[in-house]
């Protein structure tokens, strides 16, 4: 039967920068000091990751060994193994912790057979308290490889070790990785990391920006990030560092127009293709109007609000210039859009209901 989780416990102290050191093998750096768990921003697609993760740094012997992680990259695989080994070293400063990449864990055993000294190999591995094996997919195809990867993990546990490997995919998904190695795999506990939605990508930025004090960053700005930049949260912080650090060395204020060209080419490639058609048939929709009401020259306040949202989402959401879109809203010119925009950004302080209505419009776009 698969193991039970235990209850959610509060996440664990931040290890300190000066925590013990780190026995790491050569191609890894030593721990990262960000990736705590306390800095792991936590909701519905990452909670079991996070618990079993938690679960496992945790004083006595392990619940569950190994765990297997999976997801698509720069979901926070990585983070929650620095944070697990962060965790069990605190509270095991003796320990031996060793971390590698799976390719590391190929060219390290393929150099000790060329060496006849398998023995030192076998050795080091396997006097790890804590081993962190990452990207298992690059042995896919290796027998040699994964025979002697199947009995590590094997004597690892089987002494009561904790084991932590991750991979793009889950188990049943590891083209050219033997069966039994995929069922030895599926005896400890395996918990994926679903590309983050929404809610989750804002809170991450939030997250960023409470570390930046001196820098402020438009609620517009983080908007833009969160909703054009999916599925990748290395991608997502990528971008929002690029333009705080383009603001501190140019010395200009952050706003939309200095996002949108600090990240022109990060927008255009992450954006989904949404039309301003798309757009105006789901703002009248939401509004109980007629898409020909948005293209109008009614001024009927019961229009013109919609409209200036339609436009506003039109701007943040589409590529399309200013004239572009003011030609799809009736032939309006590029001034009638920008006065739009302006509006809708004054409202979205102070008009609780613009806000959300503008907040469910947009994730239903990039949904």
């Amino acid at each position: 039967p698969a193991p039970s989780l235990p209850a959610p416990r509060a996440a664990a102290k931040a290890a300190p920068v000066a925590a013990p050191a780190l026995r790491v093998a050569s191609d890894r750096p030593p721990l990262d000091p960000r990736l705590t768990f306390d800095r792991f921003v936590v909701d519905s697609s990452n909670r079991v990751a996070f618990n079993a993760a938690l679960s496992l740094a945790e004083p006595g012997p392990p619940r569950f060994s190994p765990l297997f992680l999976h997801g698509g990259t720069g979901q926070g695989k990585t983070h929650l193994m620095h944070a697990i080994a962060h965790a069990f070293l605190e509270s095991h400063p003796e320990a031996v912790v060793l971390c590698m990449s799976a390719e590391r864990f190929m060219f390290d055993f393929v150099a000790a057979m060329r060496a006849r000294d398998t023995h030192s190999f076998k050795s080091r591995l396997r006097s790890a308290d804590l081993l962190l094996i990452d990207d298992l997919q690059f042995i896919a195809g290796k027998d040699s490889t994964q025979e002697e990867f199947f009995h590590t993990v094997n004597e690892l546990v089987g002494a009561g070790k904790r084991l932590v490997i991750s991979a793009d995919r889950s188990p049943q998904s590891l083209d050219g990785v033997e069966p039994r190695i995929i069922g030895r795999l599926g005896a400890g506990l395996v918990a994926d990391i679903k590309a983050p939605d929404l809610t989750l990508r804002r809170t991450i930025l939030n997250r960023k920006v409470a570390d930046l004090p001196e820098i402020q960053v438009p609620t517009d700005v983080l908007d833009l990030l969160a909703s054009r930049i999916r599925g990748n949260i290395r991608e997502l912080e990528g971008a929002l560092n690029r333009v705080v650090a383009y603001a501190q060395l140019t010395g200009d204020k952050i706003d939309m127009e200095f996002a949108v060209a600090t990240l022109g080419e990060v927008l255009r490639g992450a954006q989904r293709r949404i039309t301003i058609d798309e757009i105006q048939k789901l703002v009248s929709r939401h509004f109980e109007l007629k898409p020909l009401d948005l293209v109008s020259a009614r001024r009927a306040r019961a229009i013109a609000r919609p409209r200036q949202i339609a436009m506003y989402l039109a701007k943040r959401l589409t590529t399309r210039s200013l004239p572009e879109i003011g030609r799809k809203f009736g032939g309006r010119d590029h001034s009638t859009v920008i006065y739009a925009v302006r509006k809708i950004e004054e409202l979205r302080d102070t008009d609780r209901d613009i806000d959300n209505a503008v907040r469910v419009l947009m994730k239903e776009l990039e949904g």
